[in-house]
């Protein structure tokens, strides 16, 4: 058996063996307000309940293991005590993982990842409306386990209010497994879907995304193309130039076609299968075309 004493390995290393070792894990997609009252949003995949009188849920915003830099959602929460713990589920994920960019302070993520933002009943930070399950907490105490890189901050909340949204419930009232659809996160870029098994999804780029916000009106508001869809177009750090366009039209005369047909459904609809084989430069070269 391959052992490992911490002491003998890279933080990041051993980062690695531990997400692949603990899953699946919840996530916690986390909205706070900084002290000037702009809205971050965040996904932490260190989170579980741990009590249900009071009723408590723990994540932690660690410190990055590169660098020893803290997140903006751990920097608001030292200023602030109040957070929203959004559950997410499959229709969401894609969307969420872009929320995960490294985009600068004062950035609304809410934006960026193409959620909605809905006002909380009892907190000042903002619920995310696609959620299945929305927890306003107030944060009890925070627990630092170290000052170096990959350390700990735990962020342990009461739980003030939750918000479930009906769709989700069974004959009696409660939380049917099934139609809450939720995801789980594992080691790498994999996660688990309930009942469905394993799936990936690609980190965000290490450079910036442009955001579902920098996606223009009339697709980003398409019938067709889902939220999931509009994240993976939105994780990207450019749009296609005329030229790049024109040359893949000229090799792709089933897409030239659908252009020249004008079906914005069928264009839609097109772009979808790219992007469902991983293939967002070739769905934007298609959805730009003219």
């Amino acid at each position: 058996m391959f052992s490992i004493e911490p002491k003998d390995v890279s933080v990041g290393k051993l980062h690695q063996y531990l997400l692949g070792a603990v899953g699946p894990r919840p996530i916690a997609f986390a909205s706070t307000l900084d002290e000037n009252g702009r809205p971050n949003l965040s996904p932490f995949s260190f989170f579980n309940v741990f009590g249900s009188n009071p009723p408590v849920l723990i994540f932690s915003p660690a410190r990055r293991g590169r660098d020893n830099t803290t997140k903006h959602t751990y920097e608001n929460l030292k200023r602030t005590d109040e957070v929203v713990i959004n559950i997410v589920n499959f229709d969401m994920v894609q969307q969420m993982s872009l929320s995960s960019t490294e985009y600068d302070q004062g950035v609304n993520e809410f934006e960026k990842a193409g959620l909605t933002m809905l006002k909380s009943d009892i907190v000042k930070p903002f619920r995310v409306a696609e959620s299945p399950v929305q927890f306003e907490c107030k944060v009890h105490e925070i627990v630092e386990t170290g000052e170096q890189g990959g350390a700990g901050n735990l962020i342990i909340c009461h739980v003030l209010k939750m918000h479930i949204k009906e769709e989700i419930l069974d004959e009696n009232g409660y939380i049917d497994q099934h139609k809450i659809d939720q995801v789980a996160r594992m080691g790498g870029n994999w996660y688990t879907r309930a009942n469905m098994g394993m799936f990936e999804v690609p980190k965000p780029l290490s450079t910036l995304g442009i955001g579902v916000d920098q996606i223009p009106g009339n697709i980003r508001k398409s019938k067709t193309l889902t939220g999931n869809d509009l994240g993976k177009l939105g994780n990207v750090e450019a749009l296609p130039i005329k030229e790049e366009i024109e040359e893949f039209l000229n090799e792709n005369r089933e897409d030239k076609a659908l252009i020249e047909e004008g079906d914005i459904e069928k264009i839609h609809k097109k772009a979808q299968q790219y992007l469902e084989k991983d293939e967002p430069a070739k769905a934007w070269k298609l959805l730009l075309a003219k």
